[in-house]
Order: C-alpha cells, then structure tokens, then sequence
C-alpha cells in the first residue's frame, strides 16, 4: 500500500477542488460517487477534503485526522482497507495486510470479533463488559462478526467463531440487531443477513436463528436464493420464513431454480403476490410470475409451476400483456403455454416488431417510437443484455431505434450492466454506439468501478471476461483511480490494473 501523509491528501483535496472547478470529468465523477451534502456551486474545501476521506475508507475528514494523529495514517488506512477486505471477502487482501503488520488489528474489537479472535475478544469483554454492545465505527460487534466473510478463508476457526458469537450474547448484544442499509434510511440489515445473503455463512446463520434471529427480516430469504445452493433457503423456511409479500419467488426464478421455486411454492408463496392497481407504483418490485418467467428465459417446467400454482395469463405489468411480453422477449415456452390456454392476445404494432426481433427477423425500413412503447419495454436492452446469444437481439432492437444509453430505475446504462455482467462482445456493441462514459449511476458507480464490482459480485463472474470489459473500457479512455487498483480483490485484476497503470501513467488519476 502507498505510504500516505495528512499533508499529500490536503494537496489531493486541493487538486480535486481545482479540476471540479475546470469541470474536468475525472474530478466530477469522483464527487458523483461521494456526492457532499452541500449545493455543489457553494462546495468549499472542507467538501473535497471529505470525499478524500471516504476514498480512503473513513466516514469524514476529522475521523481520518484522528486515526492518523493516533495510530499514524499509514496504519490508520491499513485498518480501513482490512475491515473492507473482510466485508468483502476479500481474502488475498486480508492475508496480505496481516503478513505485512501481524499486530494489526490487536486492541480493534470490531475486527478481532470479525477475525474470530476468541481468546482476544475475551480479554477485552473482561476489561470492559460494555464492548459487547458498543457501536465500533458503523456496527455493533455481533454485526462486525456477522457480515465477516473471514469463515471462507479460515474455516478451521468455526469453533471460535461460535465462541466468539456466544460471548457477545452473553455480555448483552441482540441477536436481532441491524444497521441501516443507506444513510437516513429506516430499514435495518440484519445480523442474520449478513450470515446468510451476504457472507454465505450458514454455521453462524443457524446460531443466530438458534438463538432467536427473526427469519422475516425482509432480506435473507431474497438473497437465501442467490447463493448457488438450498441450505439458508431451506434454513430459513424451516424457522418459519413466510415468502408472502417478498419478491424470494421472482429472485429464484433468476437462477433458473426449480428446487428453490417449489420449496416457496410449498411454504405459501403466490405467483402474483400483489395489489394489480399498483403494479410500477407503490410496488415496482411486483411482477407477475408470467412476465417475470418471460424475461428471464424460464423454461416450460418453471411455466407449468407458476400456471399450476395460480399464475394468471391475464394480468398486465407496466401496459404489456403476459402473452405480448413472453413474445417480445422471445420465450416460447410461455407463450405456447398461454396459447393452450386460450388467453393469447393481440399485439400492438410497436410489439410485432419487437416480436420479430426477439424470434431473429430483421425488419428494415421500420422504427419505433419509444414514446409509443408501453413502460413495461422501456430497458429492455439493459433487462435482457445478460441472456445467452442475446447480442444479435440487442443489435436489431437498436436498429429498430430503441435508445441505447438509457439508466434504468438505478441509474445503471446498458453499457455499464454489460461491464459489471463481464460480457465484452455485449459491452463493446453498447461502446461503437459512443455511450456516455463519464456516466455516474445511482450506487455512485462509474464504467470502470462497476466493473470491478462486477468482477467480485456478479453471480456468473467465475464463467466471464471482466479483465476484458476493463481493457475495452480503459483503451476507450476512462479514468484508472489509483484506489481502484489498491482496492481490486482480485489479484488478477489488481494485477492487470497495476500493468495499465504502468504502461498509460497519464490516465491515472
């Protein structure tokens, strides 16, 4: 890690004022993905003296001055980039630091709960009781070891990690304790969401609902579907989950998952679980089951699952019939279905043409308005993108003139969900259209750190080309932030972003 100084990051600030001044792209992206809280024509210093701050892992500016004017900023920036590492599973990263600097989360309690340091965090509960339930930076201990993804890298420590989780309840932490998922936010993640969805850690998830956890926490049952196997799902239902008024149904049909479909079946999911006057209003996550088996490309069995479980052909999302959307997305299989049911509906002109693209027909000389398109189409190139041997579809959408850079409800554009899906060919036709590549989605998310998001997050990640989407990105002439490379987990990545870093200095920044 590159030595830092209070002072080099003072003169950081002070760059970043004057480039953001002068519009530069780099300098107002890095504000988009730290944005202050000030009107941004009346930003002052202490503004970009703050968005150094959280590039550098810290809250706020005076929190990072007191971590360097206690511990020193070097060992201060180490601290913050082992808890991320954690967090994040990034295990090559954690073991590098703690290589380097052995002592370096001794006396952190947070981190020593979430390095599973039993015979330390013991010491420290004999010392002061009250560490158990404190909160350390954004999180209470019980969190801090909860949202840990360390099991996967030391998994003999499992032992002590349960000990660890029983000292906590037993100097008062709550089993059932969250933090906010967004700042200002009322809604809690939970301790046993942070063992299931987020660090894929199901010894500690069954101690946490042993232990009294609430299985409807309104997050571990979603993501329980996200993780390549039934054991949370299963878990969680047993506890009495109910995937009532979830969207856990529509998210395993994602994945294409029969077994995690006809589990929530059986324990009272419905296939339309809304109110259908507010579809895209109050409930925006409410798709039918039919549209949804429609645009993910689910097969004839999940079809004949949802019909035989009460799907309803006749209900409409967002101005689009179940049967006019399976044939605009191309899938047959719920098409035919509602065929032999007889509830087969007429399609408008706009959706005949889509129709013919999805089924491989060109059709030259025709356009479509989008103002025209019912709502329910409107990003159907940044929906469908990540479907296999979609391109030739997305090429004759885009001839038909639909728009191709537009940001979906979070802010994400086509070409940047091409990127964090690791899809180069794709990310490269949505490149020759000339997107907006200073683009700042709603995650505070660039071209390239979506990428690299991707590249650790997506569920395919292991079968697609992420180093190839960030060549193309870069060669395109993005911005490479030198944190991104010090923060990549991937040591293939970090690796290839060292590389281009070396080879392009001028694109550093």
């Amino acid at each position: 890690m590159t030595e830092l100084s209070l002072d080099s990051l003072r003169f950081e600030a002070k760059r970043l004022h004057r480039a953001y001044m002068a519009r530069e792209v780099w300098a107002v992206q890095r504000l988009q993905q730290h944005p202050p809280k000030r009107d941004p024509d009346s930003l002052r210093r202490a503004d970009f003296l703050h968005v150094i701050a959280q590039e550098n892992g810290f809250a706020s500016w005076p929190r990072l001055k007191l971590a360097a004017e206690t511990t020193g900023l070097d060992r201060a920036a180490k601290l913050q980039r082992l808890k991320i590492a954690l967090f994040h599973g990034q295990t090559q990263v954690a073991e590098a630091l703690l290589t380097d600097t052995p002592d370096l989360a001794d006396g952190a309690f947070g981190l020593e709960c979430a390095l599973y340091r039993r015979q330390a965090v013991a010491a420290a509960l004999v010392r002061d009781p009250n560490l158990a339930t404190r909160t350390l930076g954004p999180r209470r201990p019980i969190l801090h070891l909860a949202y840990s993804r360390w099991i996967k890298a030391r998994p003999e420590l499992e032992a002590d990690m349960l000990a660890v989780a029983d000292l906590l309840l037993a100097h008062g932490a709550d089993v059932n304790d969250g933090f906010p998922a967004a700042e200002g936010e009322d809604h809690l993640l939970s301790a046993l969401y942070g063992a299931i969805g987020h660090a894929d850690n199901m010894v500690l998830a069954r101690w946490l609902l042993d232990h009294g956890a609430d299985p409807n926490d309104n997050e571990s049952l979603y993501h329980a579907t996200e993780l390549g196997h039934h054991d949370g799902l299963r878990m969680l239902l047993e506890a009495g989950a109910d995937p009532r008024g979830t969207n856990a149904l529509l998210r395993a049909m994602d994945f294409h998952d029969h077994e995690a479909v006809d589990m929530l079946l059986a324990h009272g999911a419905r296939p339309d679980d809304f109110n259908p006057e507010e579809v895209g209003g109050e409930q925006p996550w409410a798709v039918p089951a039919l549209h949804q088996a429609a645009r993910r490309g689910c097969d004839r069995r999940m079809v004949d699952m949802l019909l035989e479980a009460g799907a309803d052909p006749s209900h409409r999302y967002l101005g689009a019939t179940a049967y006019a959307y399976a044939r605009v997305h191309g899938n047959r299989a719920v098409a035919e279905a509602i065929e032999a049911r007889g509830a087969a509906t007429p399609l408008s002109r706009e959706e005949s043409l889509l129709a013919r693209a999805a089924e491989g027909q060109d059709s030259p000389g025709e356009y479509i308005d989008p103002a025209r398109l019912p709502a329910a189409y409107a990003n159907i190139l940044r929906e469908t993108l990540h479907l296999p041997d979609r391109l030739p579809v997305l090429e004759r959408l885009v001839a038909l003139g639909l728009p191709w850079d537009l940001p979906d409800g979070l802010g994400i554009t086509p070409v940047q969900a091409a990127g964090w899906e690791g899809l180069p060919d794709v990310m490269g036709f949505f490149l020759r259209l000339k997107p907006d590549l200073s683009h700042v989605n709603g995650y505070g998310g660039t071209l390239l750190s979506t990428i690299l998001h991707g590249a650790e997050n997506a569920p395919d990640r292991d079968s697609r080309d992420h180093i190839g989407c960030l060549e193309m990105a870069l060669a395109h002439g993005v911005a490479l932030p030198r944190r991104e490379i010090g923060f990549a987990g991937r040591e293939d990545i970090r690796a290839f972003l060292e590389d281009w870093a070396e080879s392009h200095p001028g694109q550093v920044v």
